[in-house]
């Protein structure tokens, strides 16, 4: 049914204000109903006079911006210097072709650069904030974008307010308004109209865009959507800014500057050595430019851009989404995960295997997910008010097959939707009991507290207060007196816990003081009886902590159930090992600094805690020296995740709240993701260091070649423009299609990569000394031999320059492994580099066939049998390092 349409338009700054209308004004205003929303008719219409709920964006960069960007590097200045210099000494040629590859080189950073800009703008719509709505008389999760005037926003704990909207409902809400009014505690939410004057940090009758609910469930009906918002009126100051520089990318900009101060003194170098042997002046400077571009690492930003860009996109196909740069190259680095148990470890699909009733009588329930088939093993009167607590103590919903689901499902948490199993199981049906016991008021669940109260009006009690939580705290609260049951209750609870069932509690008080909070029912509560529900874990997580353990990173639990419970899975999954052990929140806050940080080897599990012992649990494992995985879904992890290395949210279960916070959001709640996540930060960095050897490596034979040359007596060995042309061209085809490279398929079997890892270590100057000696062996070596033998100076040239660019071709394939034979490789197993290894020949081939070119880079054709000779001379960059990588095999085979 069409809800009737407003006279006119809202209008964006209503007289009086909001705040200051009673809710039935506000909803006539909008012609809203709060029963059942929206239909789609009324959103359409108002989609269409309002507009997208959404802020200015920064306007997208135009292609020829991208390309202009292209030109502002000192490699191009230093290249527009080398073209004036070529036209003043009327080197016309070298100037065309200097400018030429300024441009190839623009055009190609400007399709790079752009193709990494697409892919960030793809993964942020992935991770676009949602809301929930009451739409057509349906709960649904719709992006905040969508939200139009007149919706009805459901808020719970952790949601994100996506719109401003005045308040309809309200139970126990607070919210937090820092980035908004700068109050730094929640504000508790109210339903009465304010006076108009009221400022806007104590509209108690509103909640904004931009904030979140900490605490408590509401219903309000938006009011103001984009622009019109609080936060829209300020969106000059609430623009996001540019995401700071990862601190790999810093060391890689710190490492290029040390090699543009190296290309410098190459520069004074190549000059003084020139003059000193009386070549022409104009020769001499156009080659030391031309090798003071060779120094410079033109091709790693790009690079850069390319890895964390393709590394992102492949997370996001597996189901991580990347919020944070920084998270690509700290997840190469993760020592230790710490991971919640539901959801993440296990299935999620919780199913009440058991129940315990006071004096001992134990409950099995047969039949397994959400489909109320099964049967309760007996019947006893006492579980009636143990099954309507689980019933009317309840937010979730239990919906049946219909024609969008073919399967029983549940809309909300899944513990209580197995509750909801439970009763239907039992006979009980819900909506009856709804209507015959209405709640009246609710104390929502609480991670402080661990529990939740709902009161409803009964036929035999006027007020009857539900309980539900954690055993410890629901019997924290019932008759002292009865010492014997409680003391059964605890012992029972702890055997469930230690068959791997999650136990929850219930209890019951006939009382009307629920505002006053759970202090006000303390020693009240009468005991109804407890409900063990079993979760199985996935299958694919026990190999996937096999891979932790086997990569040097060690899981660990952090979960809200028992301590037994968390500790049975734990030693399924293999995440507990013998000796180790579980520590409960109050064992832990018992702790001592020291003592936690002896013990932290030992712990596998940490149960029952909360969230500001999550915070120290991570702050202890990098005081420890570890690199910390948090996981965490709820309002009351967000510190925990901002403080880890790689806060991690759960997609299906996080709240807004966790997912802001967080570094990585892991769409489909599984551990196994984070560790493919773990793996592909692994290839990501591994892939840069390959471009820095081959970069690293090509860089440092050209440059010996020429000081050879000139200290040797001998001519110059290249032409300025042949060094233009390997430096720009033959690497440029090459170097960015390196880090496309998939994974080695060993990245999980190393240990994790050191925090602060140099990027030219050791290892790394040992192989490009190996293949940077081996190349100016083999074309310094051919070089002076052809020019014994007289061969014309131009020839020798020539294929002095095509030996240099096929070794380069040779040490692409070098570059893939530190390790693993490039023969066994092969070539397939990266396409993006066969194209540019072909793109690369395929230029070579030009430069030495195509008459303009051979006049402009002073080459000239050589013959099929030379370039044999070349190619066969140029390969022995490849086996040089292959008898290395056979070297370093066989040494790791007889290591014990």
């Amino acid at each position: 049914m069409t809800t009737p349409q407003p006279t006119d338009n809202p209008p964006p700054d209503p007289a009086p204000p909001w705040h200051a209308l009673p809710v039935e004004q506000v909803l006539a205003r909008l012609a809203c109903d709060p029963a059942s929303g929206l239909s789609e008719a009324d959103i359409a219409q108002r989609r269409a006079q309002g507009g997208e709920n959404t802020l200015p964006e920064p306007p997208r960069r135009s292609t020829l911006a991208i390309i202009a960007r292209q030109f502002k590097s000192p490699l191009i200045y230093i290249l527009f210097v080398a073209a004036v210099l070529a036209i003043a000494l009327s080197h016309y040629g070298d100037a065309v072709v200097i400018l030429l590859v300024v441009l190839a080189n623009a055009l190609i950073g400007a399709f790079q650069e752009g193709r990494a800009e697409r892919s960030m703008a793809s993964l942020r719509r992935l991770s676009a904030l949602h809301v929930r709505v009451l739409r057509g008389g349906h709960e649904m999760a719709i992006e905040a974008r969508e939200l139009v005037t007149g919706d009805v926003l459901l808020l719970a704990a952790g949601d994100a307010v996506g719109a401003d909207a005045r308040l309809i409902e309200a139970a126990q809400l607070q919210v937090a308004e820092a980035a908004l009014t700068g109050e730094s505690v929640p504000v508790s939410k109210a339903v009465p109209a304010l006076p108009d004057e009221t400022g806007l940090a104590d509209r108690h009758n509103m909640v904004f865009s931009g904030t979140y609910a900490t605490a408590g469930r509401a219903r309000a009906v938006v009011v103001a959507i984009g622009t019109q918002t609080e936060v829209g009126r300020i969106a000059g100051m609430t623009e996001s800014a540019t995401e700071p520089q990862t601190p790999l990318e810093q060391r890689i900009a710190q490492f290029g500057r040390w090699l543009v101060v190296a290309a410098l003194l190459l520069f004074v170098t190549v000059v003084a050595l020139g003059l000193f042997r009386e070549l022409p002046l104009a020769d001499v400077l156009m080659v030391a430019i031309s090798q003071m571009v060779s120094m410079v690492p033109e091709g790693l930003p790009v690079a850069m851009t390319i890895a964390l860009a393709v590394g992102m996109q492949r997370m996001a196909g597996r189901g991580a989404i990347i919020r944070r740069l920084s998270a690509v190259e700290t997840l190469g680095s993760t020592t230790v995960i710490c991971t919640d148990k539901t959801g993440t470890l296990t299935r999620n699909e919780m199913t009440v295997g058991q129940l315990w009733l006071p004096g001992g009588l134990e409950v099995s329930v047969s039949g397994i997910g959400y489909a109320p088939e099964g049967e309760l093993s007996v019947e006893d009167a006492a579980t009636g008010p143990l099954l309507q607590a689980a019933a009317l103590c309840n937010d979730a919903q239990l919906l049946p097959p219909e024609a969008s689901r073919t399967e029983w499902s549940v809309l909300g948490d899944p513990t209580e939707g197995a509750l909801l199993v439970l009763a239907v199981k039992a006979g009980i049906d819900l909506e009856k009991l709804a209507r015959i016991a209405p709640r009246e008021a609710e104390l929502p669940f609480d991670a402080d507290t661990k529990m939740m109260a709902t009161r409803h009006r009964c036929a035999d009690a006027p007020h009857r207060v539900f309980i539900k939580g954690a055993p410890e705290a629901v019997l924290g609260l019932c008759n002292a007196g009865d010492g014997a049951l409680t003391q059964a209750a605890r012992t029972a609870a702890e055997a469930m816990a230690g068959r791997a069932l999650r136990v929850l509690a219930f209890a019951v008080v006939d009382d009307d003081r629920l505002d006053a909070g759970f202090g006000a029912l303390a020693g009240r509560a009468r005991l109804l009886g407890l409900v063990g529900q079993i979760d199985p874990p996935r299958e694919e997580v026990k190999a996937a902590v096999a891979e932790c353990r086997a990569a040097g990173i060690r899981p660990v639990m952090v979960t809200g159930d028992h301590k037994l419970t968390g500790l049975a899975i734990a030693r399924e999954l293999g995440i507990a090992r013998d000796g180790d052990r579980a520590v409960d929140g109050a064992e832990l806050e018992r702790m001592g600094e020291a003592d936690l940080r002896n013990d932290l080897d030992r712990i596998a599990v940490f149960a029952r805690v909360h969230p500001a012992q999550k915070m120290r649990i991570v702050e202890a494992l990098q005081a420890h020296g570890e690199v910390v995985a948090m996981t965490g879904d709820g309002v009351n992890d967000a510190p925990a995740l901002a403080r880890a290395d790689v806060g991690v949210a759960m997609g299906i279960t996080g709240t807004e709240v966790a997912k802001s916070a967080a570094k990585i959001i892991i769409t489909d709640d599984n551990f196994s993701t984070i560790v493919g996540a773990v793996e592909q930060g692994r290839v990501v960095y591994g892939n840069l260091k390959k471009v820095i050897l081959y970069l690293f490596a090509t860089s440092i034979d050209e440059v010996v070649l020429l000081l050879l040359a000139l200290l040797g007596g001998y001519p110059l060995p290249l032409a300025a423009v042949q060094i233009l042309w390997i430096n720009i061209v033959t690497e440029g085809t090459l170097t960015v299609n390196l880090v496309m490279d998939p994974p080695d398929g060993d990245e999980m079997k190393r240990a994790p990569v050191p925090k602060g890892d140099r990027l030219v270590d050791r290892t790394m100057l040992g192989r490009v000394l190996l293949m940077s000696s081996v190349a100016v062996l083999v074309t310094f070596g051919w070089y002076v031999w052809r020019l014994g033998q007289g061969a014309p100076i131009e020839l020798v040239r020539t294929e002095t320059f095509t030996l240099l660019a096929m070794c380069q071709w040779f040490n692409v394939l070098n570059c893939q492994s530190p390790t693993r034979s490039a023969l066994a490789l092969g070539l397939l197993k990266n396409p993006w580099l066969l194209g540019g290894l072909s793109l690369s020949m395929g230029l070579q081939a030009l430069v030495l066939y195509a008459p303009p070119l051979n006049t402009l880079f002073y080459t000239v054709p050589l013959a099929p049998a030379s370039l044999l000779l070349l190619a066969a001379l140029a390969s022995c960059v490849l086996w040089a390092e292959e008898l290395r990588k056979l070297i370093t095999r066989l040494g790791r085979r007889r290591v014990p």
